[in-house]
């Protein structure tokens, strides 16, 4: 995981998404954001879906949960904080 700004350059990282095909059942009308994962593809957040993923995050399943959630609030933390910023998760 990453912060970005718009010319590309890395602001912030952490580890990555602890992968588990508990994703797989996440409702998609109930976990928009999350659902859009996947472990080989990249996923960008911009500063109004953060929001909407921090609320998903809050009620995460546990079969999906660990460190990683607490390293996306983080990150989406240094997202909201400064302009033109995007949250990436990056896929292998």
């Amino acid at each position: 995981m990453q912060v970005r700004g718009d010319s590309g350059d890395v602001v912030a990282r952490a580890g990555g998404v602890e992968w588990t095909s508990a994703f797989g059942d996440l409702d998609p009308g109930l976990f928009p954001m999350l659902w859009g994962l996947i472990p080989y593809g990249d996923a960008v957040f911009n500063h109004r879906q953060v929001s909407l993923l921090l609320a998903e995050l809050d009620r995460l399943p546990a079969a999906c949960g660990g460190d990683w959630v607490e390293q996306a609030r983080e990150l989406c933390q240094v997202v909201e904080q400064g302009s033109h910023r995007y949250l990436w998760f990056v896929g292998d």
